[in-house]
């Protein structure tokens, strides 16, 4: 068994070197979900109204993705964009803010990335730097599909969510990132904005956030055209977040204003980070 493995590495690592003096591409395919236990304020929604927005919670983050890549760059997008919700009988409505839609361009070389998203009917383009994460690797390995892959962890700083109340907290707390990635595929990538490890991310689990690799296509017949979106409005992280969260607060208070009118709709915003 341990000359298996052995024989498996050495094989991992004459594979690493044989990609490192080529250029290449490929294209990952993830798979997406998040965890949710969210219990509203019964005063102001019925367990009818609580499921409905624990379903519609579930598939904005049951998506499938695909991210294209070369050597330093990539592009991160949604293979398959789900409807925008619609009323349900009850007139609700639940508009996510934030939430990974649009196109993502890294540059992990100059780490920079590049966001294209629309919100409320606008188009932005997030600009910004990318945060390395303080990855340490250890010395578990596993086979994802034909791959080897080596477990790392890292712990960032987010904000804290109360998903009782569905709001930020000023207060930041640590979250565990744990990852496998394997040195197969010699590139400094993975989904979402995560980068930094001497091979591709194939797997990572981050708080209640999770990303599956399900297939990868390397040196494509067709050649992959990485390039930063250039649509929109050019902010920063920060101030698209400050724009997000000031048009969450309006919406909330239609809704709240809707409902001391008697109306029994509503319109939900709900801001996700992380």
């Amino acid at each position: 068994m341990k000359n298996s493995k052995k024989i498996t590495f050495i094989i991992a690592l004459i594979s690493v070197f044989v990609l490192q003096g080529q250029e290449f591409q490929g294209k990952a395919y993830y798979q997406t979900k998040r965890n949710f236990e969210i219990k509203l304020d019964s005063s102001n929604t019925n367990d009818v109204m609580q499921k409905e927005i624990q379903t519609m919670l579930k598939k904005q983050f049951e998506k499938n993705y695909i991210l294209s890549f070369e050597k330093s760059k990539s592009l991160y997008v949604v293979e398959k964009k789900l409807n925008k919700p619609t009323p349900s009988q009850g007139g609700m409505v639940i508009e996510f803010v934030g939430n990974s839609s649009g196109i993502l361009y890294k540059d992990v070389k100059n780490n920079t990335y590049v966001n294209a998203q629309e919100s409320f009917g606008k188009k932005f383009l997030i600009k910004d730097a990318l945060k390395p994460l303080d990855w340490k690797i250890g010395k578990e390995t596993k086979m994802i599909g034909n791959y080897l892959c080596i477990k790392a962890t890292a712990i960032k700083m987010v904000a804290d969510f109360d998903e009782e109340r569905m709001e930020i907290k000023e207060k930041k707390k640590e979250q565990k990132v744990t990852a496998w990635y394997t040195p197969e595929i010699a590139v400094r990538n993975g989904p979402s904005r995560f980068y930094g490890l001497p091979g591709l991310i194939l797997e990572l689990h981050d708080g209640k956030m999770h990303y599956v690799c399900t297939k990868i296509v390397l040196n494509p017949n067709k050649k992959i055209d990485i390039t930063a979106p250039k649509k929109g409005k050019i902010v920063t992280q920060k101030e698209f977040e400050k724009i997000m969260k000031k048009k969450a607060k309006e919406m909330q208070e239609q809704f709240d204003g809707g409902r001391k009118k008697g109306n029994n709709g509503g319109h939900f915003s709900i801001e996700i980070r992380g």
